[in-house]
């Protein structure tokens, strides 16, 4: 007897299943990065407002130097989910132990470039008198953490290609404890002040890579991957990253004008901006969980040559990605009493960051729903196009945002000029999608 098809009902049930199984773990490993500078904030804050305005900056431009190489996790992801669906999984950790190789390269080229130009990074920022030395300070040690993230996001692109999202949970969790331990030790215990918190995250990051390097060469001896580094493998591995880099060194510059255009406003506007800041890329990163689970299932049904498949699953995370972020919005609005506190005492930021939070609330269900299709075309390996849609967003959002302070324009108008990015993003997104040119079967794209 022939046996007859799965229902639609029971087709978006297995998908769920396989969205949830990959997208819970995936939130509590992404919200990592996040919550460091949450409690880096939290605690530099009640230390005083040039420090939590110094900070502010610094960890823009620590943001920017890690999430710069995102695609060691990102085309990581894809690549080894394909050899997955393939059933190549030598093959697939071979690779994965390219983009380790990678990251250890490019961390010390980041560290070497930065160390002796910090100060001149801080002032381009045009942070004030008073908080540049916080800010030199805290960049100049936490930059000594960059090799070891960019190993984090390179080994948790290899795990995440295996379907494997619970390790860089545990991983997350262990790092995240260990970090507001040691700040809270290193601030206050010790009194190091601001250089502190600095030192506690980088000791922290660099326990997290330790844990990732054991658990992949363990994986890479059972399926007989070589350890050794290989030139062609490297290069094949920063090839493939080349579009996912111009993507997202568009999007830091959107992130970078942001914090420019509110570091010119004052301090009060600038520290609310990092607060902010940070909650939103808390949200954002809860929503990449979809996205996240969704590059390894789209890389894993491509890679098996089920294109079908791979259009379903879409249609189901974009679903997700809408309702996540009316919930977040909503959470947003209502918990807003209790996480204000938290950030400062200082009523003049408070007052200051609350329309604009609004703001950032309001828009939400449209990050949602970019932040999924984007991962979709990371899994299927469509770099290429979210280059130039990135490009894109960019040249829309860069006027506006200049144009808010010689407008008379506040921080809430800047998040408005942030809304209008999102926006963008979104059509770019859902143009691509609907046409189905991202869809390429096969273990390599």
């Amino acid at each position: 007897m022939t046996q007859a098809p799965p229902t639609p009902k029971a087709v978006r049930r297995q998908h769920d299943r396989e969205i949830v199984t990959l997208a819970l773990p995936a939130f509590g490993a992404l919200v990592a990065e996040p919550l460091f500078l949450m409690v880096d904030s939290a605690i530099v804050g009640h230390l005083g407002t040039p420090q939590l305005a110094g900070l502010a900056i610094a960890a823009a431009l620590l943001t920017t130097a890690v999430s710069v190489f995102v695609f060691l996790a990102y085309a990581t992801t894809a690549a080894v989910a394909r050899r997955v669906g393939a059933g190549d999984l030598k093959a697939a950790i071979r690779q994965g132990m390219d983009g380790i190789w990678l990251a250890l390269l490019l961390g010390a080229a980041v560290v070497a470039a930065t160390l002796p130009t910090a100060p001149w990074l801080i002032d381009i920022f045009g942070a004030s008198d008073t908080a540049a030395p916080y800010a030199t300070t805290y960049l100049r040690i936490s930059i000594l953490g960059i090799p070891a993230m960019l190993v984090v996001l390179a080994a948790t692109g290899v795990l995440r290609g295996l379907q494997d999202t619970r390790t860089p949970l545990y991983v997350a969790i262990g790092g995240f404890t260990a970090n507001a331990l040691l700040n809270v030790g290193l601030v206050y215990g010790a009194g190091m002040g601001i250089a502190g918190s600095a030192w506690g995250t980088v000791i922290a990051q660099f326990a997290m890579a330790a844990v990732y390097l054991v658990v992949v060469v363990r994986g890479a001896r059972r399926h007989g991957a070589s350890l050794r580094p290989d030139a062609a493998g490297i290069r094949a591995s920063a090839q493939a990253g080349v579009p996912l880099l111009v993507r997202t060194l568009s999007l830091r510059a959107v992130l970078m004008i942001a914090t420019a255009v509110a570091a010119r406003m004052g301090d009060a506007e600038v520290a609310a901006h990092q607060i902010i800041l940070s909650l939103w890329s808390l949200m954002a990163f809860a929503l990449d969980a979809i996205a996240i689970a969704g590059q390894a299932i789209i890389g894993r049904y491509l890679g098996a040559d089920d294109a079908d498949g791979a259009r379903q699953v879409c249609r189901r995370m974009v679903q997700w990605g809408a309702i996540s972020g009316v919930v977040l919005g909503a959470l947003l609005v209502l918990a807003r009493p209790l996480f204000i506190p938290l950030f400062t005492g200082d009523t003049t930021v408070q007052d200051t960051l609350l329309p604009a939070l609004l703001v950032v609330a309001v828009s939400q269900p449209i990050a949602g729903v970019v932040f999924v299709l984007d991962g979709v075309l990371m899994g299927a390996g469509d770099g290429p196009y979210l280059a130039w849609a990135m490009l894109l967003t960019l040249a829309a959002f860069a006027p506006v945002a200049l144009l808010v302070p010689a407008l008379g324009g506040g921080l809430t108008a800047l998040w408005w000029a942030m809304t209008l990015m999102m926006t963008v993003r979104l059509v770019t997104l859902w143009v691509r999608s609907r046409s189905g040119r991202w869809i390429v079967t096969g273990a390599t794209r």
